[in-house]
């Protein structure tokens, strides 16, 4: 059973979403990139992420070209970079991204991280959007703990909705304390690379054991699914994982099925040890 995270404003949708870096970039792979994301959207996931800095604009394109037609079942995330972050930039670069995927509304708008323009500029350039109806809500990305205290002081409570870092079974480090930080502030978490980086943890062989003994409605559980299961577990976690075809999408969703046990939960602990400490948020 897919799990669902809640957003401040009560706006309630599936724990699964679909990353798009690099999406965009192969004119051979469109096809199959689109008809990923209108299965992701067939079965039922929801939360579309890009961004203006993926491929240049070319990731909101095919984002664009994929939810024609279908506006209404996507809850649209984009990014937009700090160096365009000033007031004038937002406003402007917010149109820009309406343009390239082709609707009148953005229904997450996320700062991608943090760099020189004061968060107040930024804070209020996106309330000026959301009360010009072109976003419907904003929130940050890469934002660790002193960052929140500092965005805490000029946004009112409440009004970030979501912090999207990197979180997988190779980066563990915001267990420490920014997990608890997002749920405390009522922030929805959202995990971009939940399957890591490269292929090295799908290799884990504590992940092959455990996929060995768990089957999804595909079959088998592979690795990839034990880890993306392992990062679902979380409350209050969103969890974008990047599907380039159909059949990626599909093993992704069946990932939703998969219900980790806490002898499960214990071996990957024993391999693969939670942070004791505060670690620098790690960012790619």
């Amino acid at each position: 059973m897919m799990t669902s995270v809640t957003f401040p404003g009560g706006m309630c949708l599936p724990a699964l979403g679909m990353g798009t870096w690099a999406l965009g970039d192969r004119a051979e792979r469109r096809a199959q990139e689109i008809a990923s994301l209108r299965l992701g959207l067939d079965t039922g996931l929801r939360v579309i992420d890009t961004a203006e800095m993926y491929g240049a604009g070319r990731s909101e394109r095919l984002v664009g070209e994929a939810i024609a037609g279908r506006r209404d079942e996507v809850f649209l995330v984009t990014k937009i970079l700090p160096s365009n972050a000033s007031r004038a930039g937002v406003a402007e670069c917010c149109r820009a991204s309406l343009r390239r995927l082709g609707t009148d509304r953005i229904d997450l708008y996320l700062l991608h991280w943090r760099g020189g323009v004061k968060l107040e500029e930024t804070v209020g350039a996106f309330e000026q959007l959301k009360r010009e109806g072109l976003i419907g809500a904003w929130g940050v990305s890469n934002f660790d703990i002193g960052d929140l205290d500092d965005l805490a002081r000029v946004a009112a409570p409440g009004a970030c909705a979501a912090n999207q870092i990197l979180y997988s079974l190779d980066y563990r480090g915001v267990e420490f304390d920014l997990l608890e930080a997002d749920r405390r502030r009522a922030i929805v978490t959202m995990a971009y690379s939940p399957l890591g980086q490269g292929g090295d943890l799908l290799r884990q062989p504590v992940l092959q054991r455990i996929a060995a003994e768990h089957e999804t409605s595909l079959g088998p559980a592979t690795p990839a699914q034990v880890a993306l299961a392992w990062v679902l577990r979380q409350p209050g976690m969103l969890a974008i994982p990047k599907a380039g075809s159909p059949g990626h999408q599909r093993e992704n969703v069946a990932a939703t099925e998969l219900v980790l046990t806490q002898h499960d939960l214990d071996a990957i602990d024993r391999s693969i040890p939670p942070p004791r400490r505060k670690v620098p948020l790690a960012m790619i």
